[in-house]
């Protein structure tokens, strides 16, 4: 093979130029970076790929999917702001067919002030409110996994698939306490935190134990962020009301 052309990491069909001609694939992948996050939002409404092809790839083998994803192949998985958003979509109406009260991210206080408003507005948009639970995240696993080579946009896409993941758990067990009208919401909240730290600590190093330990305290000190920004959030919007 003459040493300018190269495979395509797709097909394998033989490239000389910028794309693939049997598939359309990139013959080099760009990182991703600010924007590809940006691109990502502005084709919302192209769904590409199978989302049941997607699922099963990213319960099968999480780690190594979204590694490929990042660095090779773009093109075998649905995009990843695509997947969370259609994914808590999914949830959303199941919750709302099955009247299920509890929501992935619940507050009980007087709905009166700016805090409940908020968390009023979260639980009707999962959507985006995971992705901004998954900048929190973002934050802490950069800083627990420094020593890899991904950027903060790279490991916002890991979150995208990993927590677009747990709102089909969540929805499954939606399904089944509406059918049973057994409560499966708490016992869903597990299952989805041991998926994501299992998720998270294969897409960096799976073999290493410590790679478990810092994915479950990133992903609890990340939901716990998330929640302190949005009282924050709450209490000073209600102070700046008063004055």
């Amino acid at each position: 093979m003459h040493p300018d052309l190269i495979k395509c990491r797709n097909c394998s069909h033989v490239v000389n130029d910028d794309f693939c001609g049997r598939c359309g694939q990139p013959a080099h992948v760009k990182r991703v970076d600010a924007h590809y996050i940006l691109h990502e939002i502005q084709h919302i409404l192209h769904f590409e790929k199978g989302i049941l092809f997607t699922v099963k790839e990213l319960l099968i083998r999480p780690g190594q999917n979204i590694r490929t994803f990042i660095t090779e192949n773009r093109s075998r998985l649905v995009k990843p702001v695509i997947f969370i958003i259609v994914s808590s979509l999914i949830y959303t109406v199941i919750s709302h067919f099955f009247h299920i009260e509890e929501g992935y991210v619940e507050f009980k206080e007087v709905k009166k002030t700016s805090i409940g408003l908020i968390f009023d507005w979260i639980q009707g948009h999962y959507g985006y409110a995971n992705i901004l639970m998954g900048v929190c995240i973002s934050l802490w696993l950069k800083l627990f996994f420094k020593k890899y080579s991904y950027n903060f946009f790279e490991i916002l896409i890991l979150l995208c698939f990993v927590m677009g993941i747990g709102m089909l758990i969540i929805s499954a067990f939606a399904i089944a306490e509406g059918l049973s009208k057994i409560s499966f919401m708490k016992v869903s909240g597990v299952i989805v935190a041991v998926y994501s730290t299992w998720a998270i600590a294969q897409f960096f190093n799976g073999k290493k134990v410590a790679s478990y330990l810092k994915a479950i305290i990133a992903y609890s000190l990340g939901m716990l962020t998330f929640g302190f920004v949005l009282v924050f959030l709450g209490v000073s919007i209600d102070l700046l009301m008063k004055h």
